[in-house]
């Protein structure tokens, strides 16, 4: 199923491609820096990067912004609040808080693809207020109560018995 979604390419974008899929089956859209000239980020830096486009999602879908795994992988830059959420009723420019974790400077040049956009739809809800919930398999175990790996599993790099 394809959704159609208005897009406003702003002027700071002029001459720059709109989002765009990389691949046939990618789930993310390339968001570009709609930036004007090289934009340096030190170690442990962040800046919000303006992308140069505004959409309307329809009731019922979001827009997320995630990291790039290269970007991530090779010099340690992501999305500071991944994944980042826009709303069906924001009309302003979609920006993407990118960060640099890694230990040298990165320097954000116009057009570089710097996040992806996943389109999804959600669900409201509304609460039914209880006394008690109902009981499971996993109760009220918190962070890593269900172990590291499972009674069968065997770490992938684990050396053999001997």
């Amino acid at each position: 199923m394809t959704v159609s979604i208005p897009i406003v390419r702003l002027p700071h974008a002029e001459g720059l491609p709109l989002p765009a899929y990389a691949t046939e089956h990618a789930a993310g859209l390339d968001l570009q820096a709609a930036v004007a000239g090289p934009l340096v980020l030190a170690p442990g830096a962040r800046a919000l990067v303006p992308t140069g486009v505004s959409i309307a999602l329809p009731e019922g879908f979001e827009a997320q912004v995630r990291p790039r795994s290269g970007l991530a992988l090779k010099h340690g830059v992501t999305v500071l609040n991944s994944p980042g959420t826009v709303d069906a009723d924001y009309r302003g420019e979609i920006g993407v808080i990118l960060i640099n974790h890694g230990d040298q400077t990165f320097t954000i040049e116009r057009g570089q693809r710097i996040a992806q956009l996943v389109i999804a739809r959600y669900e409201r809800i509304a609460w039914s207020e209880a006394a008690t919930l109902p009981d499971s398999a996993r109760g009220t175990g918190g962070f890593g109560s269900t172990g590291q790996f499972s009674q069968e599993a065997e770490p992938c790099c684990a050396s053999p018995r001997s």
